[in-house]
């Protein structure tokens, strides 16, 4: 594990310094197609659902009950604004772009989210489908060992209905997932240590790197702010708090290591959580489960910064144009990667399937 000592300014330094020790050489720096063809993906799960309005998708002119306790600031995308929580992201909203319209039609229950955004479908009928990480591992094995080296940092996926990350996410009938699936388990990693720590490991050459901070939402504070009192605690002043800078210092700090060392372009950066937040603030002061409308920030990998894809409406409900499916979100990944849509993988009766059935968002590209 990283040192907790250790600054991230003098993480960047070292990195810079020592890039080719990590496995930084000029192919890894060279320019890539902008149709997308990254070499590795680091999603970070922002396990409990983040409130869109509270963080990337702000509305200024809703009624106080709409908009909640938080300004808006200005971004270096024109016309778009952020939360007042996010200054450093705004700072660089240009090296990123958005999804302002991901939704789903399921119930706005945790498993459905992240079984969608995971894997790109919904369990059913007993068939658990394979990670995204898995399957990108199954199509590029030769059978050497370890082929497509994967991580989940720190705690492997929360259990919402999901096989957990040793189990390949139900991979048991997708052969070639299993070798270089590690977990970092550490009570203690904070979302800054788990940035420090997938940056190296893609320098490194691991290929699929998840960060989970968060191995459950109750008892603990998370992005899953009912504000309830009780297990459900977390509150928009823990976001104003700990959760919104944590955030804002972490990601950024991952994207600028990137481009420090000429990787950017070849790493796709997905941020993304399982739904997002009720328009309405509740009546403890918190929000609920919404599922028909959330952001997610997608850069790097052939990715064009500073686009935003789709509006939601004047409250946050539901998209006003443009809506993006979690399997749409799953296609762009498999995209980046260098896969398509017809790209197959065994099912689970062994016949071959589609490894998704959506198209990527190309205007990301």
């Amino acid at each position: 594990m990283i040192p907790h000592t250790q600054h991230r300014r003098d993480f960047l330094k070292a990195t810079a310094a020592t890039g080719l020790s990590l496995g930084i050489g000029a192919s890894a720096k060279a320019a890539i197609s902008p149709t997308g063809r990254a070499k590795s993906v680091i999603v970070l799960m922002l396990t409990g659902g983040p409130s869109h309005i509270d963080t990337w998708d702000p509305k200024p002119n809703a009624p106080s009950e709409i908009r909640g306790p938080f300004g808006s600031i200005p971004t270096r995308i024109p016309g778009t604004h952020f939360s007042e929580l996010f200054p450093k992201m705004a700072a660089m909203a240009d090296k990123f772009s958005l999804i302002r319209t991901m939704n789903h039609e399921l119930a706005p229950i945790h498993d459905n989210g992240f079984q969608l955004l995971n894997t790109g479908r919904r369990f059913e009928a007993g068939k658990e489908w394979p990670w995204i990480g898995s399957v990108a591992e199954h199509l590029t094995s030769t059978g050497e060992f370890d082929p497509f080296r994967t991580a989940i940092l720190p705690f492997g996926q929360p259990d919402f209905g999901m096989a957990k990350a040793g189990d390949c996410f139900g991979g048991m009938w997708l052969r070639n997932c299993y070798p270089g699936v590690t977990s970092w388990d550490d009570d203690d990693a904070t979302l800054a240590e788990c940035c420090e720590f997938a940056a190296r490991s893609a320098y490194s050459g691991v290929k699929f790197i998840t960060i989970n901070p968060y191995d459950t939402v109750f008892n603990r504070m998370t992005w899953d702010c009912h504000a309830d009192g009780g297990a459900l605690r977390t509150t928009l002043d823990d976001y104003r708090n700990h959760l919104a800078p944590e955030f804002d210092d972490s990601y950024t700090f991952l994207l600028d290591s990137l481009m420090l060392n000429g990787l950017l372009d070849s790493t796709l950066v997905v941020a993304v959580g399982e739904f997002g937040r009720t328009p309405r603030v509740n009546r403890n002061g918190g929000r609920d489960h919404w599922a028909k409308c959330w952001t997610a920030i997608v850069a790097g990998g052939g990715v064009q910064g500073g686009r935003v894809i789709g509006e939601s409406d004047a409250i946050g409900s539901e998209p006003k144009n443009r809506p993006v499916s979690c399997q749409e979100l799953v296609a762009t990944i498999y995209h980046a990667l260098g896969f398509t849509s017809t790209t197959t993988m065994p099912g689970p009766d062994g016949k071959p399937v589609k490894i998704i059935d959506a198209s990527p968002v190309l205007e990301l590209f």
